[in-house]
């Protein structure tokens, strides 16, 4: 399983990089192997204002239509735009070009309870 050691994750499968105050959003190897074939994606709005765990959108699978939550608390900056038009780069990439959201980061302390990459695998064993 794809796990990378830069990043930090939550027990909803959601994986989160943070560089300075900006946190970029996916779903992490496992939650795309789990869905199969994604073939659409629900998106916030841009500005729009969440808090942690609230859910910002959808991804819809041929078999399923899973949520996707914040794992922090911030506003919406940037969408992956390329999900549009190739959802399924999700599936390719969820680590590079299957991100999903960009969001400024309010409180970087929330980061503090997220998942290491040897305790998520743990989770997912």
């Amino acid at each position: 399983m794809n796990c990378p050691e830069n990043l930090l994750y939550t027990s909803d499968h959601e994986w989160i990089k943070v560089e300075n105050d900006i946190a970029t959003i996916g779903i992490t190897d496992y939650a795309q192997g789990e869905l199969g074939d994604i073939i659409f994606i629900e998106f916030p709005e841009i500005d729009e204002q969440f808090d942690r765990e609230d859910v910002i959108g959808s991804i819809e699978a041929v078999k399923t239509v899973a949520d996707i939550f914040v794992p922090v608390t911030g506003q919406i900056l940037e969408i992956n735009e390329a999900l549009e038009d190739a959802p399924e780069l999700i599936n390719q990439d969820p680590y590079g070009d299957g991100w999903l959201v960009k969001i400024k980061l309010e409180n970087s302390d929330e980061t503090s309870d997220l998942l290491n990459p040897e305790s998520y695998l743990e989770l997912i064993k």
